[in-house]
């Protein structure tokens, strides 16, 4: 390879995110087949593809161990390893030595006034959960009911929105029947008993195929529900549908098309969560499950105008759901309020003896009664900085004012890039679909999931090894920072970490949530960003909703999908 094709071939392999140092997979693999002998000619090859520059007598120093090293890899039997397979090891985003703070055990919600009885079911469609669930006890409506409306509304909406992988209609009846023979009976389980709610399609649950947005695995079937169903079946909610993701986790663009904002139908609802938060914005559902490797619950909740929380990394078991980034991959609530989070989280969080980065003894609780709240708040100034987006700026002050008048003290910090973020997650991705790469379905994915999968491959176990130690650092940087500050707040949800907390948040595992904050002046949302230290979701719930508060902005109606009368 000249020098000016291998400058190109590293330029394409830059545009995906990856980093330059590069070792040839495909080399590798065909070396065990036996269909390449390894030779001077191919470790120098191999070698300058890497960017390093060996002699002859270097590279023929190296052809018997590297023909040992493709007979040991033979051992990994790739063929049998799936993207359900476990991992033996996991990461904490804790690092050494630094202590963490308790959260409380304790979950209290502040009493709610008993609501009127609504003009119709589908008055409803918009309501927070303590208030589905108090015209539930109150017999205003049965659950059988506000499945038959959300499932209605989910057909009659899927049209313009598509955010609909499949419904699960026939599961949830038999649910909801259940739940409300138990409220009748005084046997209510909490809650979310009875309150119909979706999952994004990498989510494993029976009575509908879990089709991860993508062609090649349109009808892919799990013999059983993900923890996080099970989870909330057993709290008594009731799942009403499989709601769409951007194809393989990536985007809001899946085999069935693009998901939209019900805001816009003209523009996409994010992702890759997305149709989780565009059925949420509409009033489709009472609330969802999104996941979050790199912003997928952020994104889509910011421009949809709802709330999403992506809690610590390890809080909610993954188990039974699509791997994207091992290290990186949450599951988390998208609701209407940052209380209904806080409901929603209680029911999921904790460990089920599958998922290994769940910490046993790490409760969540939540005081609703209380009004305390992060006081000391972070911001990186030059993210708010003035801006030729006369939308993004309004947003900025706008927060930043809100802020001022809660009585909150702006911290000037410094925090470290996040770049890495993306080159751990795609090296993690390819391994997690090494399977479906090597037997070609790549083929039937668009062209972008596709290069990304194959082009992780390529990069050396030693780069990300090495990415995996500079993580350490930068974990422990956030650490010092986060020791002087309650919460960081930002507004940008982009892949650049100089406009952005994002990337590097992602990265350590700390717990972030979007709140909506106003609207553009296209009458699009906008959005605010906080995030809080380690495993203490209760004190970012209580800013945000100290936020929703002070900004009176609760999720709104999308004019498109407004229901008339409460």
């Amino acid at each position: 390879m000249s020098n000016a094709n291998r400058r190109a071939f590293l330029r394409s392999i830059a545009a995906t995110g990856l980093s330059a140092p590069l070792l040839p997979r495909a080399l590798d693999a065909q070396i065990q087949a036996g269909t390449i002998a390894v030779s001077v000619e191919t470790i120098r090859a191999a070698a300058h593809l890497a960017g390093l520059t060996w002699t002859d007598e270097e590279c023929a120093q190296l052809t018997d161990a590297l023909s040992r090293m493709a007979k040991g890899a033979e051992g990994i039997d790739r063929r049998t390893l799936t993207n359900a397979s476990p991992l033996p090891v996991h990461f904490n985003p804790r690092p050494p030595g630094v202590q963490l703070e308790a959260p409380p055990a304790t979950f209290r919600l502040a009493p709610g006034p008993r609501p009127p009885e609504p003009a119709s079911v589908e008055a409803l469609a918009f309501a927070t959960i303590p208030e589905l669930a108090a015209h539930l006890r109150a017999r205003h409506v049965t659950s059988v009911e506000l499945t038959r409306m959300y499932l209605d509304r989910l057909r009659s909406a899927n049209a313009q929105l598509n955010c609909v992988a499949s419904l699960v209609e026939q599961r949830a009846l038999s649910e909801a029947g259940a739940a409300d023979r138990a409220i009748a009976g005084g046997r209510a389980r909490g809650l979310l008993h009875g309150i119909p709610y979706g999952v994004k399609d990498i989510i494993a649950a029976t009575g509908a195929p879990t089709e991860w947005g993508a062609a090649p695995t349109r009808g892919q079937t799990f013999p059983e529900d993900a923890t996080v169903v099970s989870r909330l079946s057993e709290a008594g909610a009731v799942l009403v549908a499989k709601l769409t993701t951007g194809e393989m986790a990536f985007g809001d663009q899946w085999a069935g098309g693009r998901t939209n904002n019900p805001w816009n139908p003209r523009q996409g609802s994010s992702g890759s969560s997305a149709g989780p938060g565009s059925a949420t914005a509409a009033g489709l559902v009472g609330f969802s499950i999104g996941t979050d490797t790199g912003g997928s619950i952020l994104s889509p909740a910011a421009r949809c105008g709802v709330v999403g929380l992506r809690p610590t990394f390890g809080r909610v078991s993954r188990h039974g759901v699509m791997t994207a980034g091992s290290t990186l991959d949450k599951i988390g609530p998208m609701c209407r309020t940052a209380e209904d989070c806080a409901i929603v989280l209680r029911a999921i969080a904790g460990p089920d003896g599958h998922d290994l980065a769940v910490p046993e003894q790490m409760p969540f609780g939540w005081d609703g009664t209380s009004r305390s709240h992060p006081m000391r708040i972070g911001f990186v100034p030059s993210m708010f900085a003035a801006t030729e987006d006369r939308d993004v700026g309004a947003n900025n002050d706008r927060v930043l004012a809100t802020l001022r008048s809660m009585g909150c003290t702006l911290v000037e910090v410094r925090l470290p890039s996040g770049d890495l973020s993306y080159f751990i997650e795609y090296i993690e991705r390819a391994a997690a679909f090494d399977s479906f790469t090597n037997a070609g379905l790549y083929a039937g994915l668009q062209p972008r999931t596709g290069r990304f999968l194959r082009a992780c491959q390529l990069t050396t176990a030693v780069d990300y090894l090495q990415a995996n130690r500079r993580r350490l650092t930068i974990m422990r940087q956030v650490a010092d920072v986060m020791r002087d500050v309650e919460a960081l707040v930002f507004t940008s949800l982009t892949l650049d970490s100089r406009t952005s907390l994002n990337p590097v948040l992602s990265l350590t595992g700390h717990p972030s949530i979007a709140v909506p904050s106003g609207f553009d002046s296209s009458g699009s949302p906008t959005a605010v960003m906080f995030s809080g230290r380690l495993y203490r979701e209760d004190r970012l719930l209580s800013l945000a909703r100290a936020f929703e508060e002070a900004s009176q902005r609760r999720v709104g109606q999308p004019p498109l999908f407004a229901v008339t009368g409460r």
